[in-house]
């Protein structure tokens, strides 16, 4: 286990290198890199032609995978949207994140909880999330102007989001409305029970957040800045009628795709929406990356790409189709690789090797540590992850013991090769435990339990050790320690 103080030493080494690389530069000095990190919205692993895709084409995602470097051991927080952004911005896993569903998440983040958005506002930067937030609503401590974030424009609420023809959105707390018309739903996750879907569509959200975050780079001058954009697809609109759900605009422009008349009939037009969507991110990603070099912030900005969980389930059989969830088994809402592992591509010129690999397991509670060693701030307290900064600059990187991963009644360990899931109850005999090879067997489909007791016991023993009670979310059956 990395202590706390050699976490410590490691940032001050790691720090003395950057500053010392970057001319004893302070920390409020724009010479230290400005950082875009894009989250795509239930995006699998699959999904892109760096990671495998042969029917979507992803050239301009595959270009910065191609200039930088790209993760093939990256997981997400959570397989869920809202713990797996929760654990993102805070650096704990979801044994100790304040989030750990996708309901009762009104209030969202507690407001002592430290962000990576504190951390860089500490170290000079400007901070803006562009998007969608789903970790606290407004007039709430988890809304993002109360959690480190200068500006924010985009949803609050992750369930409206599933409507990219929203009624409104919300900037720093204030509603502008568009010129959509909605039907609001009976919802079972959040908003107090109310999803929507459009009846009249004009303006797409996603465009809107794309036109915004071009314009905030625009705005940029002396501060180094931090641009959270966690868009809002592929994501589809569970709300909206059968049919509609993957809501995009020019869907007529994707007729001609071979790969729809290999899809079956009746998904066609679901496959049409959700290639759709990830061509219309990579293009806005193409016209990021194109802004950054026409301001000429292109060589010091850190361009980060990501997903926050698998791809929607088998029945939705676009997903399927695409073989979104590549080699792995499982899809969103499991723990197994499918629900979890995600693309990680970042790309730093002259800093990260350009077309370079890793293999480094890692994982979203990882960005918080990594942003802090990167501007010389100390970790808060609590952090589960671990830097990966000397991945990124070529040096030798420390690694986690295991990764710890709790959604409803389900847990999930990976040690090195092993990984292990079981369900709630902890106090259930470690015989529960399904056990998979994921170096020889990547598919997780021969549960080898049974002939590793011992391996079997150290995960039983680590997710009593990662699993920290929460009155929000409690096992089921789990009783209060505390009472």
């Amino acid at each position: 286990m990395i202590t706390a103080m050699m976490r410590l030493f490691l940032s001050g080494v790691l720090t003395l290198g950057l500053l010392s690389s970057f001319g004893q530069t302070p920390p409020s000095s724009p010479t230290f890199p400005n950082i875009v990190y894009i989250l795509a919205d239930d995006l699998g692993y699959g999904d892109l032609g760096c990671y495998g895709q042969g029917r979507i084409q992803t050239p301009n995602i595959d270009r910065l995978a191609q200039e930088g470097m790209r993760f093939l051991h990256h997981y997400a927080g959570s397989t869920v949207c809202a713990p797996s952004r929760c654990t993102l911005m805070t650096g704990q896993h979801t044994g100790h994140a304040d989030i750990r569903g996708n309901n009762d998440n009104d209030a969202g983040i507690y407001s002592q909880t430290v962000t990576v958005a504190e951390i860089l506002k500490k170290a000079g930067y400007h901070t803006a999330m562009i998007g969608k937030w789903g970790i606290g609503l407004e007039n709430t401590p988890g809304n993002p102007n109360q959690q480190g974030f200068d500006f924010y424009y985009g949803y609050l609420d992750q369930i409206l989001a599933h409507n990219y023809y929203p009624e409104f959105l919300l900037r720093n707390g204030q509603k502008e409305y568009l010129n959509n018309e909605v039907t609001y739903v009976d919802s079972s996750h959040w908003s107090k029970g109310k999803g929507s879907y459009a009846v009249k569509k004009v303006d797409y959200s996603h465009d809107l957040f794309i036109k915004e975050a071009l314009q905030y780079i625009d705005n940029q001058q002396n501060a180094p800045f931090f641009l959270y954009l966690p868009l809002t697809i592929p994501h589809n609109n569970g709300e909206a009628p059968k049919g509609e759900r993957q809501e995009v605009p020019d869907l007529g422009l994707y007729t001609d795709r071979p790969y729809l008349t290999e899809a079956p009939a009746p998904i066609r037009q679901e496959t049409k929406g959700y290639a759709a969507m990830i061509t219309r991110l990579d293009k806005d990603v193409g016209q990021i990356m194109k802004r950054l070099k026409d301001r000429k912030m292109d060589n010091n900005t850190i361009v980060i790409f990501s997903s926050d969980n698998g791809p929607m389930p088998y029945h939705h059989q676009f997903t399927a189709f695409f073989s979104s969830n590549a080699q792995f088994s499982g899809y969103k809402m499991d723990l197994l690789e499918g629900g979890i592992r995600v693309p990680l591509i970042v790309r730093w010129p002259e800093r990260v090797s350009a077309g370079s690999v890793s293999s480094h397991p890692s994982a979203f509670w990882d960005f918080l540590p990594t942003v802090a060693d990167l501007v010389g701030q100390e970790y808060p307290a609590g952090v589960d992850g671990i830097s990966f900064l000397p991945e990124l600059m070529g040096k030798q990187q420390p690694k986690h013991e295991h990764l710890y991963w709790e959604y409803q009644n389900l847990q999930a360990v990976r040690m090195g090769p092993w990984k292990g899931i079981r369900t709630y109850p902890a106090k259930a005999s470690p015989s529960v435990i399904q056990l998979y090879n994921i170096s020889e067997d990547i598919s997780e489909r021969i549960n080898v339990a049974d002939q590793h007791p011992d391996i079997v016991g150290q995960i039983a023993s680590i997710m009593e050790q990662e699993h920290k009670y929460s009155s929000r979310y409690p096992f089921e059956g789990e009783l209060n320690p505390n009472k």
